[in-house]
């Protein structure tokens, strides 16, 4: 009886590990099948989107409009007699101007497309997708040749560019949609902007805006973008706005807007086709 016993247990013991097994591989056939079935959904889904473009663009808003040098707030506040309150503002403006240096932009891919506002520029059929020049020196005051951009002198610079969108052709504004200081000022086949103070309180507080760059804005010759991949050398064009005579210990508040047909703006994103910004002078 004892003999029965001990072959019983073993019989059992055995049927349990068989049992254990069964389960243990049911479970590594079953995740492995929903890993599976997961990576090829993936691999699938893979296959239909391009290294080169974004497959689905047609939520895309419409761009930003930002600015440099760029700060807490949108806060450009410094002394004009101490150098240190406006050295980070001076340090932005190289840094991002130094891939703008006319040397850097000689030969192959870069093409020169003309210092007036011209029609698209499509290069669709481009393997090797040519750049149009866009030069620091077009600058012109605020280029880098007063190495203190204006700030010592109480004249400061802040350069402007328009946020880069794959395929995007910015248009350019019909006369109805201009405020009426710009519509004798710009010409065709540019996105004209335009900087003011806010606040009522804050008109005649600068004596005088200038603009620097190709006409009054971005010309539509260095639209469209192409992507890092097919445009990876590519220069957005930009926009110097320099404020001239600025009142002295007072927060002025001014605001820049880009004009375009298919440029708008948005309570909800303050940088949507324009922004604001704080300038203090001491």
């Amino acid at each position: 009886m004892a003999h029965r016993s001990r072959t019983e247990s073993c019989v059992w013991r055995d049927s349990n590990c068989v049992c254990i097994f069964k389960i243990l591989l049911f479970y590594v056939i079953f995740y492995g099948c929903l890993a599976g079935i997961f990576v090829g959904t993936i691999q699938a889904l893979l296959l239909t989107l391009s290294k080169d473009k974004p497959t689905y663009q047609d939520r895309v808003a419409p761009p930003g409009l930002s600015h440099t040098p760029r700060s807490d707030k949108s806060e450009i506040s410094f002394t004009r007699s101490d150098q240190s309150s406006y050295s980070k503002y001076v340090q932005s403006m190289n840094e991002f101007l130094e891939m703008y240096n006319d040397t850097k932009q000689n030969g192959d891919p870069y093409e020169d497309c003309g210092k007036f506002p011209g029609t698209y520029k499509d290069r669709s059929m481009e393997e090797n997708k040519k750049v149009c020049k866009f030069l620091r020196s077009w600058l012109n005051n605020c280029s880098g040749t007063d190495p203190d951009y204006g700030f010592m002198e109480g004249n400061p610079c802040v350069i402007i560019k328009l946020n880069r969108i794959v395929n995007f052709r910015p248009k350019a504004p019909s006369n109805n949609s201009l405020l009426e200081e710009l519509q004798a000022k710009i010409t065709p086949n540019e996105i004209p902007i335009y900087c003011k103070p806010k606040r009522a309180e804050d008109i005649g507080q600068i004596e005088e805006i200038k603009y620097y760059g190709i006409g009054q804005g971005f010309p539509l010759q260095y639209y469209p973008y192409y992507g890092k991949q097919l445009h990876p050398n590519y220069l957005q064009p930009l926009m110097a706005v320099q404020f001239v005579n600025v009142t002295v210990g007072k927060e002025i508040r001014i605001e820049c807007k880009a004009f375009g047909d298919n440029i708008d703006y948005s309570e909800k994103d303050r940088y949507q086709g324009r922004f604001d910004i704080k300038l203090t002078v001491s």
